[in-house]
């Protein structure tokens, strides 16, 4: 798992559009990246929603966000349109970054045990460092947590 303070580890990803993303290759800005359950649900349209409601915001704070969750590219493409998100969504199908990032494992949900992505968040500074986590967050406070730490003079 990664540890504030220390160099983000890095990884590689498709995106919606079946482009591989490179953590690294964001050196120089800062990154915001939001691990969400499933896309097309309410929690993680919220919080996807916030980020990109947000964004004249993080743009102007030289800010890159990302999502990342185990649905497949197409799943991750039609919702990126469907919300006019304005960011990359990443897929992990074998959730290995997820579980590399402890966004991933054992949840309940009306009483079901299962296992699956974490809703949380990673800042990391432009030097590629891990400034804040936050793994368990609600959709509304992963935005305004993020935007806080990333708004920081």
């Amino acid at each position: 798992m990664p540890t504030i303070g220390e160099l983000a580890p890095n990884f590689t990803l498709l995106n919606q559009d079946g482009v591989a993303v490179e953590l690294s290759s964001l050196r120089g800005k800062k990154v915001v990246l939001f691990a969400f359950p499933r896309a097309n649900t309410p929690g993680c349209t919220m919080q996807a929603c916030g980020f990109r409601d947000e964004s004249p915001r993080l743009s102007v704070e030289n800010v890159v966000v990302l999502g990342i969750s185990d649905d497949p590219t197409d799943k991750l493409k039609a919702w990126k349109k469907s919300e006019s998100l304005p960011y990359d969504l990443l897929s992990d199908p074998d959730h290995a970054v997820l579980e590399a990032w402890g966004a991933w494992g054992d949840k309940s949900m009306f009483g079901k045990l299962f296992t699956g992505a974490i809703r949380s968040h990673w800042v990391i500074d432009e030097n590629g460092i891990l400034i804040d986590e936050q793994i368990k967050i609600s959709p509304k406070d992963s935005v305004s947590k993020a935007l806080k730490v990333v708004t920081k003079k």
